[in-house]
């Protein structure tokens, strides 16, 4: 009597690459296509009220894209262990520490930055696009991609704000990164031409029209419609 063998074929999954083109999209798509300030329209406070100039919104930038990508993490890690009815409060609790780690450590590095930006620091821990990416994608995915996805988010959050301090620094204070551009530019001209600077840039008003050219670029370039 002959002994068949059976051979089992074990099939192994197709391990995903670490920036695979769907991971790739969740950095690339809050930077354009599904950006948190032009397309969503969140966390329109906090770029209307730091970017008078460039440092402090660069400060501001960095605070959240390192709330936002350990926020999604911890979250991440935590999401089959948070009961549903305590998850807003357990995020908040998570942002809360983050946001307090951010404003000890500037407090005791950068004292002057703390001063001028711990009420809009303190702000992170309500800002509706941390929250919003906590429940919308950090509390359903895997603990990479949800870094992945909160560090996309923030970049997204973090281009427009510097664009925007960057015109409103350049146009309302001549300076950029206080270097005075202005005086650079006049000195070259001759002693009697000056690049007059605009107090409206200054001004929340100057914010919302440079926020509101560049979306209205962006939403012409993509042809964004909203329904």
């Amino acid at each position: 009597m002959s002994a068949e063998t059976v051979e089992k074929v074990i099939e192994k999954k197709d391990i995903e690459p670490l920036l695979s083109k769907r991971r790739k999209k969740l950095i690339t798509d809050p930077l354009v296509d599904d950006n948190p300030i032009t397309i969503q329209v969140l966390g329109i406070c906090s770029a209307l009220a730091v970017t008078t100039q460039m440092q402090p919104t660069l400060v501001m930038a960095l605070s959240v894209i390192f709330v936002m990508v350990m926020a999604n993490l911890t979250i991440s890690l935590l999401r089959n262990k948070i009961p549903t009815r305590v998850r807003i409060i357990v995020q908040l609790a998570v942002v809360a520490s983050l946001v307090t780690l951010v404003n000890e450590i500037l407090k005791a590095f950068a004292f002057d930055m703390y001063k001028e930006l711990s009420v809009f620091v303190g702000l992170i821990i309500t800002n509706c696009i941390v929250m919003g990416r906590l429940e919308a994608y950090a509390l359903g995915n895997k603990p990479y991609d949800s870094i992945l996805d909160g560090f996309g988010s923030a970049l997204g959050y973090s281009w427009i704000i510097l664009a925007v301090a960057f015109f409103r620094e350049l146009w309302g204070s001549g300076s950029v990164f206080g270097v005075p551009v202005f005086d650079a530019i006049s000195g070259l001209f001759g002693e009697n031409f000056n690049l007059a600077t605009n107090g409206l840039m200054v001004s929340p008003v100057g914010a919302f029209i440079i926020l509101g050219l560049i979306i209205w670029v962006q939403r012409t370039k993509t042809g964004y419609v909203e329904h």
